[in-house]
């Protein structure tokens, strides 16, 4: 197949997006299939290049403010007046049997759909962010893109979504009725090599931790949707049953409405903010982990999760047993499980893993365990492939 991988997120930007377009890209070439990748430019990268397989295409872009309506993240957008242009002399050139979208919002996802629906090419779209909101006002403004911008787009084409979660599933259901060509269940993928053998003395080293104190690793950007405040508001009752306990929050800081309440509650010197890290050190931290926890007002549960729980890591999360249909949470077993709001809960839940270190290493046993049969990255790219060549079947 001739396949064009699409997304404004690509390496070297860094994000969950980017990194699963990127793994499945290189998936595909692996198996044999012609690759091309739309995307946007980037600082330092090159306009167009070629690698592992990859001949990747990187249009002209202008970067999104950083305010708290795009949840300040580093977005480029490539709408200018030569963007059809391009599209059309590239996807023109290569002529793909089939487009994978990365992103319902983006310019180039609506470009290369433009182009699709002319030339009667079938798209998969991958959802990777729901347009939603914990705070009202910016939720009534989602809402309302994607009822009269996203929908409209889409509905033309319509292509054929990839469910990730329940979630997903209720949001695409909800939102893009009428723009639905197809849902596909297929699971977020990780791979697992760049997170295991890492240093826990290297980390308790660099910030100053003693050997015996447990650790509370809270991996990912700090946004609104995942603002770490439930977290900071249990620490109290940690602290009382578990004195030498520390919070951990490893990501780049983008609502630091967490440190503020630390200084409130009189916990703040538990907390360490490393600040972004180096992706490669992300192990470093997850070997140091005594349980993990950054899932907390059931939005689901991301990439940076299955990645904690597929090297054993025990996990503390707010998110619905259900949340993926063909590999249940089951709370006590494979993961602890809490509701949303309830930090009393919370509290009760760390402090149970912190405490049973027999228990909570059985816990992280099995949590690698579902991680291993359900979300590896080459069963991931192998039911991508299934689908795309589903879709292509029959063309010419």
């Amino acid at each position: 197949m001739r396949i064009a991988v699409v997304n404004n997120f690509f390496p070297p930007r860094v994000g969950g997006s980017s990194h699963l377009s990127h793994s499945l890209a290189q998936g595909y070439a692996a198996a044999g299939h012609d690759v091309i990748v739309i995307t946007a430019a980037y600082p330092g990268a090159l306009p167009y290049e070629e690698v592992d397989g990859l001949k990747i295409y990187r249009f002209p872009a202008l970067a999104m403010p950083k305010t708290r309506l795009s949840v300040s993240f580093d977005m480029a957008f490539a709408t200018r007046p030569t963007l059809r242009n391009r599209v059309n002399r590239v996807l023109g050139a290569f002529k793909p049997d089939v487009i994978h979208q990365h992103g319902q919002f983006f310019d180039l996802t609506w470009s290369t759909g433009h182009w699709a629906r002319v030339n009667d090419v079938p798209v998969l779209l991958s959802v990777h962010t729901r347009l939603e909101s914990p705070i009202p006002k910016y939720e009534g403004v989602f809402r309302n893109l994607d009822r009269t911008i996203v929908k409209p787009v889409l509905k033309r084409y319509k292509p054929t979504y990839v469910v990730m979660d329940v979630l997903m599933q209720e949001y695409i259901n909800s939102r893009y009725r009428g723009a639905i060509g197809g849902l596909v269940n297929i699971p977020v993928g990780v791979r697992l090599e760049g997170f295991q053998d890492g240093d826990a003395t290297w980390v308790r080293r660099k910030h100053g931790l003693a050997d015996e104190d447990p650790l509370i690793v809270s991996v990912g950007h700090v946004i609104q949707m995942r603002d770490r405040v439930a977290l900071i508001e249990a620490l109290p009752k940690v602290r009382a049953a578990i004195p030498g306990a520390k919070l951990v929050v490893v990501g780049g800081v983008y609502y630091d409405r967490f440190l503020t309440r630390a200084q409130e509650l009189g916990v703040d010197d538990m907390v360490i903010n490393t600040g972004a890290v180096a992706r490669d050190e992300i192990r470093h931290y997850l070997a140091a982990a005594t349980v993990e926890s950054h899932e907390l007002m059931g939005y689901g549960f991301g990439t940076a999760s299955l990645e904690a729980m597929g090297v054993g890591v025990p996990i503390v999360a707010a998110v619905r047993p259900d949340n993926f249909p063909e590999a249940p949470l089951v709370d006590g077993e494979n993961i602890s499980l809490f509701s949303v709001g309830d930090t009393d809960e919370l509290a009760n839940k760390l402090i149970g893993v912190l405490s049973d270190p027999e228990g909570s290493a059985e816990m992280g046993r099995r949590g690698a365990e579902l991680v291993q049969r359900h979300f590896t990255m080459d069963s991931v790219i192998a039911k991508h492939l299934d689908v795309l060549e589903a879709m292509t079947e029959g063309r010419a």
